[in-house]
């Protein structure tokens, strides 16, 4: 039987091409990911937003599959609205599905804090307004953002073609060394490769959207392997 040991499941953008693919390449033995997709094509508030509404019925259908958690796995579309915005998305969810609901947001967040981190850079492939709402999402959670730098892009599915060295590149050239931790937005951004010789070389803990989402659900599943994906899976 598949996910023995426990069953994510995992609700993504219809346009995502990178997050079940990472996750499926590190999941520990015995634990299994099955998804549920929600329209969206170009990443706007417009089109996140009118996603989100549809997140409900996404999450309920993976109920048939006995998953023990869910994650909501898009970062703009849980931060778009507000950290209040956020929470109450998971709430919506968690509500109509009966089993614990976190978004990407939340498991970034949570991941930031147990690293200790407080002072970010964010590298993203976003256009600047979208930015500016991740910017406005890590202050009112306490963080402070030295940088944030995004390629500009809205086709979701160009920021699938992106290869890993595109983030480490935006990463390193964005670099001070007055950063914490260094935080690569968006789970359909190619980051899993990176994440180990991007924190050698900078020095600071590395956090991305679906390596944290990652580490949440197996925690929530009591699922304690350690990961070579950064500090974050290797000690916490």
């Amino acid at each position: 039987m598949y996910g023995w040991r426990g069953r994510i499941g995992l609700v993504v953008p219809s346009s995502n091409t990178t997050m079940e693919m990472e996750l499926h390449s590190h999941l520990p033995e015995g634990v299994s990911l099955h998804t549920s997709r929600m329209p969206l094509k170009s990443i706007t508030e417009e089109e996140l937003l009118r996603m989100n509404a549809l997140a409900v019925e996404a999450a309920r259908l993976l109920t048939d599959a006995g998953v023990g958690v869910m994650i909501f796995g898009c970062t703009s579309g849980s931060f778009i609205g507000g950290a209040d915005f956020e929470k109450n998305l998971e709430m919506k969810i968690e509500e109509e599905v009966n089993v614990p609901v976190f978004t990407t947001s939340t498991a970034v967040i949570e991941a930031l804090r147990t690293l200790d981190a407080q002072s970010l850079l964010v590298v993203t492939p976003y256009t600047d307004a979208i930015n500016e709402r991740e910017r406005e999402f890590l202050e009112a959670n306490g963080f402070e953002v030295l940088d944030i730098r995004g390629l500009g892009i809205e086709d979701n599915l160009e920021v699938g073609r992106l290869e890993p060295r595109v983030a480490y590149q935006l990463a390193k050239a964005t670099f001070v060394e007055e950063a914490d931790a260094v935080f690569i937005s968006c789970t359909n951004l190619r980051t899993f490769e990176i994440i180990e010789p991007l924190e050698r070389d900078l020095g600071v803990p590395v956090v991305t959207s679906n390596q944290a989402s990652l580490w949440f659900a197996l925690r929530e599943l009591d699922v304690n392997d350690k990961l070579p994906l950064g500090k974050l899976l290797r000690e916490y």
